[in-house]
């Protein structure tokens, strides 16, 4: 009779997502895929406990989250209605947002391993969430179709080689990267890297379109907007591509084809690690142990996509530095949401958009637990930042997806 009691008493598992509740933050998402994997709805409480998870209760779940070491509680029926009434009421800013479906994820990386490491990579390895590697290939093959969510690895979609030139261009592996980039550009079929890269944007820009999520860190952001731009103009110096970019190129710069910056200024100097006046890397004036962002706060029952992004256990983030550590407000389209920012240095840090039926989101830095990662450096080891506000932004984009498609109430 006990156990009887017990099994239809105890129908749920919540996952807190607070600072004092959860033991491994990261980890949790992937229980949450875990359960989405296996056919099963998810409640995202937004604001509820840092945004916990609620899961149907099934022995498997529990026994992931002992051996994954996910704080979890099982929970009566009665508290789980309780909960989603106190998330209903009109006076909390909290919403339960039903997720269908785990989403088929693609991580876009060259297949030889880069000298640095990718954040999105490695969270989630350690998250335990399956993604498949696609390159510039599976890009000009339309293979994008097969994926609701892709991350633009570390790149340089201008066809510059990252602008590493002038402090790398005698190492072994700027030389080998260049070679096989050369190389994949005249197998697919161009006479240039830039003009591979450009087609390369163009597929990924038409997959968003199309209603596809994108998330791009570091210098992805800047780089694939500026490509973008750059349709039809040769911005890069001989070094590059061979040849003279164009005279005046700055002026031919069309802005209306970007998703996020406008009225930049590009770099032309080919041995200065920079490509534009978007990034704030050389342009900061804040010491370490004060460079914090701030996330935005929204009305959870009206703004849920942006609540959903910005999930936390703190409203206030570490900064960490990249290529690309951050976007000049000034350089921001007025269009496009700011979800976090440091506002001293008047720099966006996390931004978010829409373009055509679907969405992207650029965030600034290379990796949110290596304050300064450098080439060569010893990779993040994330057991030892299980709880890492930085990554936990990351993991929310990729959960975003599953979300159940709302009709929108104005």
């Amino acid at each position: 009779m006990l156990l009887l009691s017990e099994v239809s008493f105890a129908s749920f598992i919540l996952i807190p997502m607070d600072d004092a509740g959860q033991k491994n933050h990261l980890k949790a998402y992937g229980i949450t895929y875990f359960s989405l994997e296996k056919g099963n709805d998810v409640k995202w409480l937004l604001n509820y406990k840092g945004g916990s998870f609620l899961l149907e209760d099934h022995k498997e779940f529990r026994n992931e989250c002992k051996i994954r070491g996910v704080s979890y509680e099982v929970i009566s029926d009665t508290e789980a209605l309780q909960i989603l009434e106190l998330i209903a009421s009109p006076s909390q800013n909290m919403e339960a947002i039903t997720l269908e479906k785990a989403p088929k994820i693609a991580v876009y990386s060259p297949k030889d391993k880069m000298p640095w490491d990718d954040a999105v990579t490695m969270v989630l390895n350690y998250a335990e969430i399956p993604y498949d590697v696609i390159y510039d290939e599976e890009v000009l093959r339309d293979e994008l179709i097969k994926y609701e969510w892709l991350h633009l690895h570390h790149e340089d979609f201008t066809g510059q080689y990252g602008k590493f030139y002038g402090s790398y261009r005698a190492t072994p592996w700027y030389i080998e990267g260049k070679a096989y980039s050369e190389k994949l550009a005249k197998k697919l079929g161009y006479n240039k890297v830039s003009e591979e890269k450009l087609a390369v944007s163009l597929r990924i820009r038409d997959f968003v379109i199309g209603g596809g999520f994108m998330f791009a860190m570091c210098s992805a952001t800047d780089s694939f907007d500026i490509a973008l731009s750059a349709e039809g103009v040769d911005i890069c110096e001989a070094m590059f591509d061979g040849d003279p970019s164009e005279a005046n190129y700055q002026d031919k710069i069309d802005y209306e084809k970007t998703f996020a910056f406008t009225n930049f200024r590009l770099v032309r100097n080919p041995t200065e690690y920079e490509f534009s006046s978007i990034d704030m890397t050389q342009k900061r004036y804040i010491q370490r142990t004060a460079d914090y962002f701030s996330l935005q706060e929204y009305s959870a029952k009206w703004d849920p996509v942006p609540t959903m992004l910005t999930q936390n256990h703190t409203s206030l983030v570490k900064g960490f530095m990249g290529q690309t550590t951050s976007f000049d407000r000034k350089n921001v389209k007025s269009t496009v949401l700011v979800m976090g920012e440091n506002k001293t240095n008047e720099e966006a840090k996390y931004i978010h958009g829409v373009k055509g039926k679907g969405m992207w989101t650029f965030y600034g830095g290379h990796d949110p637990e290596d304050y300064t990662h450098r080439v060569g450096d010893p990779k993040t080891e994330l057991d030892l930042h299980p709880n890492s506000p930085g990554y936990r932004l990351i993991l929310n984009n990729v959960l975003f997806p599953a979300a159940k498609k709302k009709k929108q109430k104005t």
